[in-house]
């Protein structure tokens, strides 16, 4: 039988590997426009207790099918992506609204080593309450913007949230991954720019600007794909939009 035409350009698509950011699915994904490529989400799987960061990247590996992949990393997944590529060979991998390595990390989350309260912090009690201080820290204003934030954060596994909270003030990572681009929003609250080295920079875009700028970032990405089959990384780019 003779492939139609959708089908055979269904089977032409290069995959893309998407992990969003902590405990959310694919939602946040839903506006970016993928020209040319099938994007493939990797879900999160429920941690083991006291579980490395490097032996849960390997698990979410395994949901990987294709060989020397690209993926995709937004916030915590970023840091996910970055894991997964110190193991697996890659063909390149975009960080979203994260950090390449501990440095990156703000030192005010370091602290949370010596005082862990989300170890015990009532988050889903606390939320109904301090929404509108995540609006602020997460840059959302528009009342679907904040609907979907709303709902994503309610559907987080709560022990979920702590156990990626611990890696993510615990990650000691120095190692950068060659053929990594880093997308950074200039408005980032929750990894303010101050501390990030991106390759690209988005203006006024904020943590969840994949969502709320998802055209600009869009091309941007576009640019990005074009650009691997160049044998070197190429010169970082600048987004004012």
């Amino acid at each position: 039988m003779t492939a139609t035409q959708p089908e055979q350009a269904q089977q032409a698509l290069k995959r893309i590997y998407l992990i969003s950011g902590l405990g959310a699915d694919e939602r946040l994904f839903e506006r970016l426009k993928w020209e040319g490529y099938e994007p493939v989400h990797i879900h999160w799987e429920k941690p083991q207790r006291q579980e490395s960061i490097e032996d849960y990247a390997k698990r979410l590996a395994g949901q990987i099918t294709t060989p020397c992949p690209t993926i995709v990393g937004l916030s915590f997944g970023g840091i996910i992506a970055i894991e997964i590529a110190k193991q697996i060979d890659v063909e390149s991998v975009i960080v979203i609204s994260s950090a390449k390595t501990s440095l990156e990390i703000p030192t005010y989350f370091k602290l949370f080593r010596w005082f862990p309260i989300y170890r015990w912090f009532p988050f889903k009690q606390v939320l109904w309450a301090l929404y509108w201080v995540l609006y602020w820290f997460f840059g959302v204003s528009k009342p679907e913007d904040r609907q979907l934030l709303k709902a994503v954060l309610m559907d987080t596994d709560i022990d979920f949230l702590r156990w990626a909270m611990e890696r993510v003030v615990m990650w000691n990572n120095s190692v950068v991954p060659e053929r990594l681009y880093h997308v950074h929003g200039m408005g980032d609250r929750i990894f303010p720019l101050r501390w990030a080295k991106p390759d690209l920079r988005i203006n006024q875009g904020g943590h969840l600007m994949v969502w709320n700028q998802a055209e600009e970032l869009s091309t941007s990405l576009a640019k990005i794909l074009a650009q691997h089959q160049q044998p070197e990384k190429p010169t970082p780019l600048l987004v004012t939009e």
